[in-house]
C-alpha cells in the first residue's frame, strides 16, 4: 500500500469519526473541542469539517458550533428504501416463525417509531402495533432495545443494562395490556458507536412462546446487522 493511499484512508476515518462525535451533540461542537476529541490538530480538524461542510454532510452555525447538515437527511432517504427491501422477507419469516407481530422500529427525537410490521398468518388475536406507532424509548421492547444498543451510561434504567447483557429486551404489558414484547438492537458489535440505529422485535399477547421468540428475534437482528453495516 503507499503512502498517500494510507493517508486517503486516514482522512476517510477522520471524518467519519467526525460525523459520528458531531451526531452525538445535540448543541453543536466547536472545532476547537472536535479537534480534541479527534486528537488531531485544530487546522486538521477545520479542514476536515469544511470538507464535511462542502458535502452538506455538517454545517456550522454564526457562533462557530457544527452541527450535522441537510445531506445527512438526503442520504438517510436513500437509505431506508434498501433497509426495507432486506428486512422485509426476514419480518415474515420472524413473525411465522413466532406467530407473532414482527417489526422494525427506529428512534426519532425521544420516541420509537414503527417503520415496517409483518403480520402471521396464523393466529386470531393481534397487538394494535401499526406502521407509525410511537411511544417513549423508554417504554416497550423495542424502545428499550435501541437504548440497549447504545453506549453504556450512568443514568441507564436497570431495563436498559440488563437488555445490553442479554441482546434483547422483554416486556409485558407496558404498552397493551396483556401485550408481551421481545425485541433486540440492529448493530455490529464491534462497533462501540453504531451509526445506524434500529430493533427488530415481536409483539403478541399472553401466549407468545418467549424462549423461541428471543432466539429468533436475535438470530433476525444479527442477520440484519450483518446486511446494513
Amino acid at each position: 500500500m503507499t503512502m498517500k493511499a494510507t493517508n486517503l484512508l486516514q482522512t476517510l476515518d477522520r471524518g467519519l469519526q467526525a460525523l459520528e462525535i458531531v451526531a452525538q451533540q445535540p448543541n453543536g461542537i466547536t472545532v476547537a473541542e472536535l479537534a480534541a476529541r479527534l486528537d488531531v490538530h485544530r487546522a486538521i480538524a477545520y479542514r476536515v469539517v469544511s470538507t464535511l461542510e462542502a458535502h452538506g454532510l455538517v454545517s456550522r452555525a454564526a457562533e462557530g458550533q457544527v452541527f450535522l447538515g441537510g445531506g445527512i437527511l438526503v442520504l438517510a432517504s436513500r437509505f431506508e428504501p434498501q433497509l426495507r427491501s432486506v428486512a422485509r422477507p426476514l419480518l415474515h419469516d420472524l413473525a411465522g416463525e413466532t406467530r407473532a407481530t414482527a417489526f422494525l422500529s427506529v428512534p426519532q427525537g425521544g420516541d420509537c417509531v414503527v417503520i415496517m410490521v409483518a403480520e402471521p398468518e396464523e393466529g386470531l388475536l393481534r397487538v394494535g402495533y401499526r406502521v407509525g406507532s410511537r411511544h417513549p424509548l423508554d417504554l416497550g421492547a423495542a424502545g428499550i432495545a435501541i437504548l440497549a444498543g447504545r453506549p453504556e451510561r450512568p443514568d441507564d434504567p436497570d431495563a436498559v443494562r440488563q437488555a445490553r447483557l442479554d441482546g434483547y429486551s422483554l416486556t409485558r404489558g407496558q404498552l397493551q395490556r396483556g401485550a408481551v414484547g421481545v425485541a433486540s438492537p440492529i448493530h455490529a458489535p464491534s462497533r462501540p458507536q453504531p451509526g445506524f440505529e434500529a430493533c427488530v422485535g415481536v409483539v403478541a399477547m399472553d401466549d407468545l412462546d418467549t424462549a423461541t421468540a428471543i432466539a429468533a428475534v436475535k438470530a433476525r437482528a444479527g442477520e440484519l446487522a450483518a446486511l446494513v453495516r
